[in-house]
Order: C-alpha cells, then sequence, then structure tokens
C-alpha cells in the first residue's frame, strides 16, 4: 500500500532545483500529516533527492474517490473494509459494508468512530469479527 494509492499524492514537480510534492491529507485535521510529509521528505532524502518541498494541499478535498483499485484491494488485506458506493432509496441512503474478512454484507457498525477518525468500527454477524471501515467522503 502506498500514499500514491489512497490518492494523497496530488502532484510531482521540479521547481528549479527543487522537487516539490503536493500532498492531500484524508480530512485537514488528520494526524498522520506530519508524519507522511516527514516520511516522504526522508525517503526522498534516501535516494538522493535532498532539495525537497512538501506542498500541502487542502483543496479541492481527499476523497475516497481518490483511492485506486489497488489501494481497495489491500485495505481489505490488511483486513479494511474499503469505501463502497451507497444506495438510495427515496430520501434513505443507505451504505453497504461488506466484512473485510468474509465479505459478507451482514455487518453492524459499533461504533461511528474507528482505530482513527475516518474509520468506522464494524462487526460481521456472519463470522463475528470486527474491523474498521474506511467512511465514504
Amino acid at each position: 500500500m502506498s500514499i500514491t494509492d489512497l490518492g494523497i499524492v496530488r502532484d510531482v514537480r521540479w521547481e528549479s532545483d527543487a522537487l516539490v510534492v503536493a500532498l492531500t491529507p484524508t480530512y485537514s485535521g488528520c494526524p498522520a500529516t506530519a508524519v507522511i510529509e516527514a516520511d516522504v521528505t526522508r525517503a526522498l532524502h534516501d535516494h538522493g533527492v535532498n532539495n525537497v518541498r512538501i506542498e500541502r494541499r487542502l483543496a479541492p478535498a481527499w476523497t475516497t474517490d481518490w483511492i485506486t483499485p489497488r489501494g481497495r484491494a489491500r485495505l481489505k488485506e490488511y483486513g479494511i473494509a474499503p469505501p463502497n458506493a451507497t444506495l438510495a432509496d427515496g430520501p434513505i441512503v443507505t451504505t453497504i459494508v461488506r466484512c473485510a474478512r468474509c465479505d459478507s454484507t451482514n455487518t453492524t457498525e459499533i461504533s461511528h468512530f474507528g482505530s482513527t477518525p475516518c474509520k468506522a468500527l464494524y462487526r460481521c454477524e456472519s463470522c463475528r469479527e470486527p474491523f474498521d471501515y474506511v467512511k465514504p467522503h
């Protein structure tokens, strides 16, 4: 899994002698943002790029639509349910959440907040396992 697969990397370009990497956090208050920025800088330094500038791009806001198919597959491999489409049934919108372990749709939200604020905690009623679900936004 990479930050590119998650859709966080928005642009990479050279400006004079600096490599500029534009990153969009999953949400503006994401506590991992500073760590991701430092990791990108360190990885580029380790590969001989010494002049790195990280540009935090907040607009347009990150959306789960930017997660690549590979990223969605990798989330599921890690036991995290990737965001799904919602079904509109008149004024009611239903989110179908598939279990990240057994693929059942017989799931229940336990808590609207999971291990991070961008995820919800679910339980599968078929295999009885808890799992995180990346909330669509």
